[in-house]
């Protein structure tokens, strides 16, 4: 048996050595974006749970999707409505296809374009209004000091974790795609292109002036954050300048596909050799125009595979027998089954990570936000196509999908991608994980976070240095003209005399 105990005692002793110690009973204080975004940020909040963290998350009485009742966390639930409440974000949607399906021109455009500023600008009041109730709930902010968590977990596309953060000074770890005010690297990243803030930070900075003093801005307010979880991978990345606080974590959500449910399996097994089409736009496009649902539908129509397509709104008139509707998908388990040939989707951070991580192809339709750039990141790499509800048709839908199924490069480039995104040392949901303890046990990680922000615009960008060399050259040219001329003086004085 000595043998035995050796070798069990030379591994625990290794285990030891090599595991970072774990963190007991954390506490976590998440502010969450709805729709979506809590959708990825559920499966670390699970994650952490499973670890023996406590987590406490914020939620408007009103949330669309946060439940208040969960075995994985405890809701701090408040009595106001929500920044992003579901009847606003389906209007404004539906506003925006309404516009797109009057054509592709220069006046559409700008339409759009002032219709997204307005949007934008309603919701940063709103935020604003949410985020001064909360700092004005004494009570609640004594209660939430009293618990004593270790770090606040948050999305930046609100700025309401970022302040709470701030104000609390707590630990900030985000998970970021990007934030209130632009793509996530560019406010701590050297970055290759010039940075100008959306319209609308402004409304924050009377807020800021009021509960931080004359020494904070807005923007410093992310750039303090401890960690950036960011929802990419350099697969789908481009390659970029980035900084030690930014860890990749693009896939955390996928894993591999679980059997379907029994009446699902049935209909994907019955395409045969055809295979199936899924198609989702997300949780924030539930319904079409009924004119584009027909188009759509009438080109499912036409195709030999079966289509499973998620859709609230009214039948359309021209679906075909192959294709089923459906209110709710496993999408990660239908994406991840062997007949499942082609993605239509919008766009969304979560369904194209998980089509990359399973190697489907994908047509886009993208609307708002990251989804043009999401869908284009994966067309430039040959493993998807766009198309435009600009200008989109039952047959430039039908043909861009036949382009896609025919043409095997579609297939091979994004299972190429596939293939890439699982070759890591460490899953994404373990280097999430590490970090966020990491945080915890080191109550912050201030020795990654670069100090670049605190500098004024001239030292950041060594105009001041630049200024000094350019004086010190001026000055010694100044001085090597002066004694030149000096010479040039006594020579022609000492050839006067000569003369």
């Amino acid at each position: 048996n000595s043998p035995r105990v050796f070798h069990g005692l030379w591994l625990w002793m290794a285990l030891c050595f090599l595991c970072p110690t774990v963190v007991h009973g954390g506490k976590v204080l998440v502010f969450p974006i709805d729709g979506s975004h809590w959708v990825n940020m559920k499966y670390i909040i699970e994650a952490l749970h499973s670890r023996g963290h406590q987590v406490s998350v914020v939620r408007p009485s009103d949330s669309w999707y946060i439940e208040e009742k969960s075995p994985f966390y405890n809701s701090i639930t408040l009595d106001s409505p929500s920044e992003f409440d579901e009847s606003f974000i389906t209007t404004f949607i539906a506003r925006l296809l309404e516009i797109q399906r009057e054509g592709k021109s220069f006046w559409t455009r700008y339409k759009l374009e002032i219709e997204q500023a307005e949007m934008t600008r309603e919701m940063y009041e709103k935020t604003s209004e949410f985020v001064e109730m909360l700092l004005e709930n004494k009570d609640l902010m004594q209660s939430i000091k009293n618990t004593n968590y270790d770090l606040v977990f948050t999305d930046p596309v609100a700025p309401v974790g970022a302040i709470l953060a701030n104000y609390l000074k707590l630990p900030l770890v985000f998970s970021a795609r990007g934030t209130s005010h632009g793509e996530g690297h560019f406010d701590i990243a050297p970055s290759p292109i010039s940075y100008i803030p959306l319209t609308g930070t402004q409304l924050f900075e009377g807020l800021i002036k009021k509960y931080f003093g004359p020494g904070t801005d807005y923007i410093s307010l992310f750039q303090a954050a401890d960690l950036w979880l960011m929802r990419v991978d350099f697969v789908y990345e481009y390659p970029r300048p980035t900084m030690p606080n930014v860890v990749y974590i693009g896939g955390f959500q996928c894993k591999p596909a679980k059997p379907l449910p029994e009446h699902l399996e049935e209909f994907v097994q019955s395409s045969g050799e055809h295979g199936v089409i899924v198609m989702s736009l997300g949780t924030l496009i539930a319904e079409l125009p009924q004119d584009l649902a027909d188009q759509i539908a009438a080109a499912f129509a036409k195709m030999p595979q079966k289509v499973i397509w998620r859709y609230k709104g009214a039948k359309p008139a021209t679906l075909g027998n192959n294709t089923l509707l459906v209110d709710w998908m496993p999408q990660n388990d239908l994406l991840g089954h062997p007949k499942t040939k082609l993605f239509v989707a919008h766009g969304g951070t979560n369904g194209v990570q998980e089509a990359l991580y399973h190697g489907v192809p994908i047509i886009g339709l993208p609307l708002i936000f990251d989804q043009p750039d999401n869908v284009h990141r994966l067309e430039v790499r040959g493993a998807g196509k766009v198309l435009d509800f600009f200008t989109m048709t039952e047959e430039i839908f039908f043909q861009g999908i036949q382009e896609v199924l025919n043409d095997p490069s579609y297939r091979m480039n994004m299972q190429r991608l596939s293939r890439l995104h699982r070759d890591a040392p460490m899953k994404p949901m373990d280097s999430a994980l590490f970090w966020i303890e990491f945080v915890m046990r080191h109550k912050g990680a201030a020795h990654l976070r670069t100090e670049s922000y605190r500098l004024p615009w001239y030292s950041y960008h060594s105009v001041d240095v630049m200024l000094f060399l350019a004086g010190i050259t001026l000055l010694i040219f100044m001085t090597f003209a002066a004694l030149a001329r000096c010479l040039c003086s006594r020579c022609v004085r000492a050839k006067s005399k000569r003369d």
